[in-house]
């Protein structure tokens, strides 16, 4: 079925009869969450989940032996490895009703991409640096992600790891357990 997150009775129709619904909402849009506050579900949970570790493979940030990004060496990015994020959608509908109206900031490990590129290319068995780079290369491709770099920067992420897998019984992936099992 097909809903549009813009027009409320489309999602009303959609998911007429259904008991649950994992849905992944466009980030660089405001209001999602208001809408899924409004729509009267029996029970919603909203993830937050922080920067995904997936994405220190990718080209834009792996490039060759280096590891490239415009944070500063010594800021601590928190991260989550996307297996625990589905983790967390699995509790969103086995422990629906503990879980109902709450809005959880979804983090596994807090590190420096210098010690990302470390633990990174320890386990890929070849030596990483991190290259910072300066922000307007980045924003030369996209306004928005140099704005989220700043932010990381300035503010960055504030999931409370050790009381969500204390709370919820979840051993997160460390950057160290994901990147071997990358390996």
């Amino acid at each position: 079925m097909q809903g549009d997150l813009n027009d409320a009775e489309s999602l009303k129709q959609a998911l007429t009869d259904v008991w649950g619904v994992y849905a992944v909402h466009n980030t660089w849009e405001a209001g999602v969450e208001d809408t899924v506050r409004s729509l009267g579900f029996a029970s919603n949970a909203i993830l937050r989940p922080v920067f995904f570790m997936e994405n220190l493979l990718s080209p834009w940030s792996l490039n060759g032996e280096k590891l490239v990004s415009t944070l500063a060496p010594a800021t601590r990015l928190q991260m989550i490895a996307v297996e625990d994020i589905g983790t967390f959608g699995a509790l969103a509908f086995t422990r629906a009703v503990e879980l109902h109206g709450r809005e959880l900031d979804l983090a596994g490990d807090s590190v420096t991409l210098a010690e990302a590129a470390a633990t990174i290319g320890g386990e890929l068995g070849r030596p990483l640096e991190y290259l910072q780079i300066p922000i307007s290369e980045v924003r030369k491709n996209s306004e928005d992600v140099a704005l989220m770099f700043e932010w990381f920067d300035r503010t960055g992420y504030d999931a409370d790891i050790a009381g969500l897998e204390q709370k919820f019984g979840v051993k997160m992936l460390s950057l160290e357990a994901w990147a071997r099992k990358q390996a």
